[in-house]
C-alpha cells in the first residue's frame, strides 16, 4: 500500500528547495529570453525516438489519470510496447506546490492513489526517465503572479538534469476556462506567447541550468479542431467545442475539465510530441486508466484529430519535431 503523505527524508529535500529559491531571490532572476533567443534554442530538432520512453508527468487533474494511459496505449500500438510512466498529480496544483512541502498539494491522497503514482524528487533522482513533462496551473496568470510559474519550471528542471542530462524537458500547454467562444478561442491562440512561451519559458529558459524546454501544444490543437468542427458544421460525435467538456451531474458544462474525446486529443498530441511519430490510423477505442472502456470518438472525428494533431505538432519547432520533414512520421 501506497503510504499517501511526505516521506520524512524529503524534507531535506524540501528544505534544500527553500533554500534554493531565496539564493535565486537574494541574487535577482536574469533577463527573460527574447522571442530571437528562444527561436534560435529550436533551430536544432530533438532526435526521434525509436525506443519506448519511460515518462513522468507533474501537474494536476488536467493531465488526470487516463491521458497518460491513453498515451502508453497509443504507443504500444505503434510499435513502443514497452512505454511507462508515474506521476503526481493534485487538485488545480501548481508547480511551487509540487516543489515547496510549506504549500500542500490539494486532493494528494485521492489523486495518487494509483500504482502510477511516485515522488517526483525520487523519481528524477533516480535517472530512470527519458522524459519529463510538467504543467502549470489554470489559471495560468494567477500562477505566475502568486505562484513564481518560471522559477519552479527552472527549478524542476534543474533537478531532472541533475541525474540525467539528455533527459527530455517539456512543457504541456493546456487551455483555459471556457467563457464564450471566440474569448476562450483568443486565449488559445494567444497564451503560448503572452504566457506559456514567452512569459514562463522565457524567464526559465534563461536560468543557465533549465536547457531547452519543449512544448506539447494541446491548446492550440484543441483550437484547430474546434475551427475544423465549426468549418464542417459539425461533425459526427462533436458538434462543437462544448463536446470535448464533462457534464456534472446535472447536466451542465464543465468549464475546465475535458471528458473521454478531450482526453483522446491530448493525448495524441502528447503521443505524437513524444515520439514524433504520425498518429493517423492508431486506434480510437482505448481503455480508461481504470481499465474500463473510454468513450470513443466517431471513425470521421478520429481521422480529423489525428490529422489535425500531426498538422500542429509539425508546424511549431518548439516541439522538437523536424519541420514538415514527412519522413519524421516513421514508426517501427
Amino acid at each position: 500500500m501506497i503510504p499517501f503523505h511526505r516521506h520524512r527524508a524529503y524534507l531535506v529535500l524540501a528544505f534544500i528547495a527553500a533554500l534554493g529559491i531565496a539564493v535565486w531571490r537574494t541574487l535577482g532572476e536574469p533577463r527573460p529570453l527574447s522571442a530571437q533567443d528562444r527561436a534560435a534554442l529550436y533551430k536544432s530538432a530533438l532526435p526521434q525516438p525509436h525506443a519506448s520512453l519511460t515518462v513522468y508527468h507533474l501537474g494536476h487533474s488536467l493531465v488526470g489519470h487516463d491521458i497518460p494511459a491513453f498515451i502508453g496505449q497509443l504507443a504500444a500500438h505503434a510499435g513502443f510496447p514497452d512505454h511507462r510512466h508515474h506521476s503526481q498529480l493534485g487538485w488545480g496544483s501548481s508547480l511551487r506546490d509540487h516543489w515547496d512541502s510549506a504549500h500542500p498539494v490539494n486532493g494528494f491522497d485521492d489523486m495518487n492513489a494509483t500504482r502510477a503514482w511516485r515522488d517526483p524528487f525520487e523519481a528524477l533522482d533516480s535517472g530512470d526517465y527519458d522524459s519529463f513533462i510538467m504543467t502549470e496551473m489554470v489559471e495560468l496568470n494567477d500562477a505566475i503572479k502568486w505562484h513564481a510559474s518560471a522559477r519552479h519550471a527552472a527549478l524542476w528542471a534543474a533537478r531532472a538534469r541533475q541525474q540525467s542530462p539528455e533527459i527530455r524537458l517539456y512543457m504541456y500547454e493546456s487551455w483555459p476556462h471556457l467563457t464564450s467562444l471566440d474569448d476562450w478561442l483568443h486565449r488559445l491562440d494567444t497564451d503560448p506567447e503572452a504566457l506559456w512561451e514567452g512569459t514562463i519559458l522565457a524567464q526559465a529558459m534563461a536560468y543557465p541550468e533549465t536547457g531547452r524546454i519543449h512544448v506539447i501544444p494541446v491548446g492550440r490543437v484543441m483550437a484547430a479542431l474546434t475551427r475544423a468542427v465549426m468549418a464542417e458544421g459539425g461533425v459526427a460525435g462533436m458538434a462543437d467545442h462544448t463536446d470535448l467538456f464533462r457534464r456534472t451531474p446535472d447536466g451542465s458544462l464543465d468549464n475546465i475539465h475535458v471528458n473521454d474525446l478531450g482526453n483522446y486529443l491530448a493525448a495524441l498530441t502528447h503521443f505524437s510530441v513524444l515520439y514524433h511519430a504520425d498518429p493517423r490510423g492508431l486506434p480510437h477505442a482505448l481503455q480508461r486508466a481504470d481499465g474500463t472502456p473510454a468513450q470513443a470518438p466517431p471513425p470521421e472525428l478520429a481521422a480529423l484529430m489525428q490529422d489535425i494533431v500531426w498538422s500542429v505538432v509539425r508546424s511549431l519547432p518548439e516541439t522538437g519535431l523536424r519541420m514538415g520533414d514527412p519522413d519524421r512520421g516513421g514508426r517501427p
